[in-house]
This record gives structure tokens, C-alpha cells and sequence, in this order.
């Protein structure tokens, strides 16, 4: 069992910009590195900002030209703003790391905070992050009076929900009953110990959502736990019961390094040199440290 400590930085008039937060993690990650603190999830809420993953695309970014942040976390572009509960988990793992692992537990301390609210979710197959499941296709409404088999989305490679009207909007995917994801995952990991983390949708503007391409999904949307229950939900009524399972989790948690599979007349002391640490979904041999958002 490992302490996880959680250091509440600031929320509502006192939230933390960006760059700040950013640098605060760099400086818990190296007191991390060396012992000199426990485990840390860092827990706050930042004014309004695009932040954009190592794999975010051109043309994923806002239209109009909004500033960007670019991190050194995997996946693509995201919001982050005011109604959403962020938290990045700062702590030592053994090597090398298993990322997919660690991209699973904070998935599941999400997804039992979200059911302590009444909200059902899941994962869904390639994509990291908090779900709520929409409905069968077959039984979803028809987008602009065409059959969902001729969604544009899923079938013109160029479209673009941004400009194409708020039926296409990510904020609207609970209206079309789409799959909508209630909470992002992006994580870096270096020298063994995480850093970045998780963004839960609990009562922010999702319309934020509407200029971006959101983690590079065009074919499904964004919620929040007030969107889904049809009332306001507070980030002060999440924050203990998110830091709950967090803690029972991370805390409780059974680490092991990644296994690695040793190629056949590869000797037993090359295949225990610590490879480049992997994303989730990433195949072996690419060479980045970071799960997708």
C-alpha cells in the first residue's frame, strides 16, 4: 500500500491557470522522483484553455483562431475550464511502466464516482477516458432527416462537425443519444513517475467544446454528470467522493512493472532493459511515454 496525498490548489475565483499548474507539476513530479514527497494527485479547477496532445492534428484545432496550448502529454486537443474537476495523479511506478494499467485505474475511480451520482458509464474499445453509452444506432434520430447510414461524419473523411451546424455539435451528442464522454485521460510519464491526468465533466459549458475536434473524435460528443442527471451538480459535491475512490484505488493498488515478451534467442539480460515507456493503445516499439485523452 502507498500514501496518496491530495493537495487542493484552487477552484471557482481561485482556479489555477495553465501554466501554472503545469509548472506545479513539474515540481511535485521531481520531489517525487527523489522521495522527498508520497504520491501526489493534484485537484483543481482552470479558467477556460485548449490544451493540444503530441498527436493533435491541424485541423482539429479551433477555427477561429483561439490559442492553444501545447503539452507534453499523449493525445490530442482538449478544454479545460470552469464545472470541470481535473486532477493530476503524480506518482512512482515500478519499471518499466505499465501505462495502460495506470490509464485503467484512474478509468475506474471515474466511473465509480460517476455511479455514485446515479450516472452509469463505461469504457469504450480504443478510446481512453469516461463514457456514457448512447443508444443502437438503429435507434437513434436521424440527423437532418437522413438515415444515420449516410452520417457524413462516417463517411467523408473532410467533414467537419464545426461547420456544419449544432446537430453535429459535440455538445448536443446526449440529444442525438451518442456515445459522449463524461471524462478525458491524458497522462505523461517520465523517469517512472506520472504527471497530467484526468478532466471529469461536472457542470462546465460544453458549447467550449463546439471549436475543437475533441480528443479527435468527430463521430461522437462530450457530457457532464448535470447534463446527464438534468440537474446542477457542484465541483464542491464531487471533490470528496472523487478523492474517495481515488484513493481507494491508487492507494490499494497492486504494482507490478509491464511485462515484456522476450523474442525468441534474445538473451534474459537484454529483455530486462527497460524499453521506451508505451501509451495505451500504443503499439511496442513507438516511441512515446503518454496515454491518449
Amino acid at each position: 500500500m502507498s500514501e496518496l496525498r491530495f493537495v487542493r490548489l484552487g477552484f471557482g475565483d481561485e482556479a489555477v491557470e495553465y501554466q501554472e499548474a503545469w509548472q506545479k507539476q513539474r515540481e511535485v513530479h521531481a520531489a517525487r522522483f527523489e522521495d522527498l514527497v508520497p504520491d501526489t494527485c493534484l485537484l483543481l479547477e482552470h479558467p477556460p484553455v485548449y490544451t493540444a496532445g503530441r498527436r493533435t492534428a491541424d485541423s482539429e484545432r479551433p477555427l477561429d483562431g483561439t490559442p492553444v496550448i501545447d503539452v507534453d502529454r499523449g493525445g490530442k486537443i482538449t478544454w479545460h475550464g470552469p464545472g470541470q474537476l481535473v486532477g493530476y495523479p503524480i506518482q512512482k511506478l515500478p519499471r518499466p511502466v505499465d501505462v495502460v494499467a495506470h490509464v485503467r485505474r484512474l478509468e475506474d475511480a471515474l466511473i465509480r464516482t460517476a455511479a455514485d451520482f446515479g450516472v452509469e458509464t463505461s469504457r469504450v474499445e480504443g478510446r481512453s477516458g469516461v463514457w456514457v453509452l448512447g443508444d443502437p444506432v438503429e435507434q437513434r434520430q436521424a440527423l437532418g432527416g437522413l438515415s444515420l447510414d449516410f452520417d457524413p461524419r462516417l463517411q467523408d473523411e473532410e467533414f467537419d462537425p464545426r461547420l456544419n451546424g449544432p446537430e453535429y455539435a459535440p455538445s448536443n451528442a446526449g440529444q442525438r443519444r451518442e456515445d459522449r464522454k463524461l471524462a478525458a485521460i491524458g497522462i505523461r510519464v517520465a523517469k517512472g513517475v506520472t504527471m497530467h491526468g484526468f478532466a471529469l465533466n461536472v457542470n462546465p459549458d460544453n458549447t467550449w467544446f463546439d471549436r475543437i475536434v475533441p480528443c479527435g473524435i468527430r463521430d461522437a460528443g462530450v457530457t457532464s454528470l448535470s447534463n446527464e442527471l438534468g440537474r446542477d451538480i457542484t465541483i464542491e459535491e464531487v471533490l470528496p467522493v472523487a478523492e474517495k475512490h481515488l484513493r481507494d484505488i491508487l492507494e490499494n493498488a497492486e504494482l507490478a512493472p509491464r511485462v515484456i515478451e522476450r523474442p525468441a534467442g534474445q538473451s534474459a539480460e537484454r529483455a530486462t532493459e527497460e524499453p521506451v515507456e508505451q501509451p495505451a493503445g500504443q503499439p511496442v516499439g513507438q516511441p512515446k511515454a503518454a496515454a491518449p485523452a
